[in-house]
C-alpha cells in the first residue's frame, strides 16, 4: 500500500507543474496580445433613394435610350457624307470599279480555268470590255452625226404641224405666241453668252475629272480582277479566327449578291434596249442606236432611269414622227415596265437581291439627294449587299449553336 500511494502522489506532482506551466503560458499570451480595436462608429443614414423607375413611362425610357443612339448615328453619317463629298473623285471610281469587277470577274475566272494565267486573263477581260464599250460609243457618235441634219428638219416639220394643231379647236392658241416664245429663247441665249461660256468651261473641267476617274477605275478594276482574293485575305488578316470566319461569310454573301445584281441588271438592260431599238426602227424614228444605248444605261438606275430614258425617247419621237408614233412608244414602255417588274426582275435577278419596291424607292430618293446620279446607281447594290450579309450572319447565328458547322 505504501508503494502504490507513492506512485500516485508522483503522478499528481508531475501533472501539477505541467498544468501550472500551461496556465502561465496562457496568461503570457493574453498579456502579450494587443488590445481589440474599438468598434467603428455607426455609418450615417443613407440619402433618400430616387423615385422608382416605374414612375417614368416605359415608352419614354425606351424612346430616350434610342434617341441619343440615333443622334450619334446621324452625326456619324453626316461626317461620312461630308468626307465622301470631298473624296468623290476617288469614291465614285471605286464604286464603278466594284460594279465592273462584279461583271467581268466571271469571264476572268473562266479564262483561268482554260489555262490563262492571272495576268493574261485580267488583260484579256479588260481589253474585251474596252473594245465593247469603245464600239458602242463609236456607233452612237457615228449615228448622231449622220442623222442629226435629218432630225433637225423633222423637228421643224413637226413643230409647224403642232403649231397648226394648237391653233385649231379646242385650243385656239395663236401661232404668233409660239413664235414669240421661240424668239425670246433665242434672245435670252444671245444675251447670256457669258453664262454659256462658263458652262462650257465647267463642262471642260467635268471632262478632265471624268478622264481621271476612268483611269483610276481602270487600275482599281485591274487589281480587283487579278488579286481580289488576296486583297480580301489581307483585309481580314488582322481579325481573330472566329471574326475572320464570320467576316468571310458575310463578305462572300455580299459579293455574291452584287455579282447577281450586276449580271441580272445587264441582262434586263440588254432586253429593254433591244425592245426599244426594235420599236424605234419599226416606226422609222431617228437616233435609234443612241436612244437604245441610253435605255441600256438608264436600266442601272432602278425605276427612275427607265422613266427618264423613256420620256426622252417619247419627246424625240413626238418631235420627229408625231403623236401617233409617240403613243406607240409610250405603250411599249408601259408593257416593258410591267414585264420588268413581274417577270424579268424576279426571274433574272433572283431572290437573293430582291428588295421591296418601297425600300428601293426610299434608298434611291436618299442616295439621289445625297450623291446625285452616282449615288442612285450604287444605292441598290449596296443595300442588297448589306441585307445579304446580315441574312448570312443571322443564319450562321441560328446554325452555329446547334450543329457547330460553318454554314453558307
Amino acid at each position: 500500500m505504501g508503494r502504490a500511494a507513492k506512485r500516485a502522489a508522483g503522478r499528481v506532482s508531475a501533472l501539477v507543474p505541467g498544468r501550472a506551466a500551461a496556465a502561465r503560458a496562457a496568461r503570457a499570451e493574453v498579456t502579450a496580445a494587443p488590445s481589440a480595436p474599438a468598434p467603428p462608429p455607426p455609418s450615417p443614414a443613407p440619402p433618400p433613394s430616387p423615385p422608382p423607375a416605374a414612375d417614368v413611362p416605359g415608352w419614354l425610357r425606351i424612346g430616350a435610350a434610342w434617341s441619343w443612339r440615333l443622334v450619334l448615328l446621324a452625326a456619324l453619317l453626316y461626317v461620312a457624307g461630308r468626307v465622301a463629298s470631298l473624296l468623290y473623285l476617288v469614291i465614285v471610281p471605286c464604286a464603278a470599279a466594284l460594279l465592273l469587277t462584279a461583271l467581268l470577274q466571271p469571264l476572268a475566272a473562266r479564262l483561268r480555268r482554260h489555262g490563262f494565267g492571272p495576268l493574261a486573263a485580267t488583260w484579256c477581260t479588260l481589253l474585251f470590255a474596252f473594245i465593247l464599250i469603245g464600239g458602242a460609243v463609236w456607233l452612237v457618235t457615228a449615228r448622231v452625226e449622220a442623222e442629226y441634219p435629218a432630225l433637225v428638219s423633222q423637228v421643224k416639220h413637226t413643230t409647224i404641224e403642232i403649231q397648226s394643231w394648237l391653233a385649231g379647236q379646242p385650243f385656239h392658241v395663236k401661232t404668233g405666241n409660239l413664235t414669240k416664245l421661240s424668239d425670246n429663247l433665242v434672245n435670252y441665249l444671245s444675251k447670256h453668252r457669258s453664262l454659256l461660256e462658263g458652262t462650257v468651261l465647267t463642262g471642260g473641267r467635268i471632262l478632265v475629272e471624268l478622264l481621271a476617274g476612268l483611269v483610276l477605275c481602270f487600275f482599281i478594276s485591274f487589281f480587283l480582277i487579278k488579286d481580289g482574293d488576296r486583297i480580301w485575305v489581307w483585309i481580314t488578316s488582322g481579325l481573330p479566327t472566329e471574326r475572320r470566319r464570320r467576316a468571310g461569310l458575310a463578305g462572300q454573301a455580299a459579293w455574291q449578291s452584287v455579282v447577281y445584281y450586276v449580271r441580272g441588271t445587264v441582262l434586263v438592260a440588254a432586253i429593254q434596249a433591244t425592245v426599244m431599238g426594235i420599236t424605234l426602227a419599226i416606226i422609222n424614228a431617228p437616233l435609234v442606236a443612241p436612244l437604245a444605248l441610253i435605255m441600256f444605261l438608264a436600266a442601272f438606275i432602278p425605276l427612275a432611269g427607265v422613266l427618264i430614258a423613256g420620256a426622252l425617247a417619247i419627246l424625240i419621237v413626238l418631235a420627229a414622227k408625231g403623236l401617233i408614233a409617240a403613243v406607240i412608244v409610250l405603250g411599249v414602255l408601259v408593257l416593258m415596265n410591267q414585264l420588268d417588274g413581274h417577270l424579268l426582275q424576279p426571274q433574272v435577278v433572283g431572290k437573293m437581291v430582291r428588295l421591296h419596291p418601297l425600300a428601293v424607292i426610299l434608298v434611291l430618293a436618299v442616295a439621289g439627294l445625297v450623291a446625285g446620279i452616282a449615288g442612285a446607281v450604287v444605292a441598290v447594290p449596296i443595300t442588297a449587299a448589306i441585307t445579304s450579309a446580315v441574312r448570312a450572319l443571322a443564319h450562321d447565328d441560328r446554325e452555329q449553336p446547334s450543329s457547330g458547322v460553318i454554314s453558307g
